[in-house]
């Protein structure tokens, strides 16, 4: 078994591609109040938000444990054409268990779709699962917020 992998997880979205694009472009600085749950805290620590360069922070929910956790992302690409985010942890709980994880968030039509890439430390640590959970949850969350407007 390999120590490098990539989940891949696409949701169809009622709200239409660019309105979610633009919640992760834009208005961040938004995601703590549309997912409570699971976000608990955004900050920017350098740049404009999610701009090519920019370093931010995340404080979010654990899935199972409900445990808060602590990630410090580089925003290496932001592509509004695509409507690609992709995002690297630089620090933070996650770089405990894997050498590297990058998330993208990309949106087509109807279709967000989620992708992290990564490298196990050692041949026990687990895929990131509960990561994409949390992912796919907040997209959920964004989309019923939109949904509302």
């Amino acid at each position: 078994m390999g120590l490098k992998g990539k989940l891949i997880a696409s949701m169809e979205m009622k709200c239409g591609e660019g309105s979610f694009f633009d919640i992760f472009h834009t208005s961040t600085h938004q995601v703590p109040n549309i997912c409570p749950k699971n976000i608990v805290h955004f900050e920017i620590h350098e740049g404009e938000i999610v701009k090519t360069g920019s370093i931010v922070s995340w404080k979010y929910n654990e899935v199972i444990a409900g445990q808060e956790m602590y990630m410090k992302q580089l925003i290496e690409t932001v592509d509004p054409h695509k409507k690609l985010i992709k995002w690297k942890v630089i620090e933070g709980d996650l770089l405990e268990l894997y050498n590297y994880c990058n998330f993208t968030t990309s949106c087509e039509r109807q279709w967000t779709t989620w992708t992290i890439e990564y490298e196990k430390k050692t041949e026990d640590t687990p895929e990131p699962l509960l990561h994409l959970g949390l992912l796919l949850a907040m997209t959920m969350d964004i989309e019923n917020h939109l949904l509302k407007k």
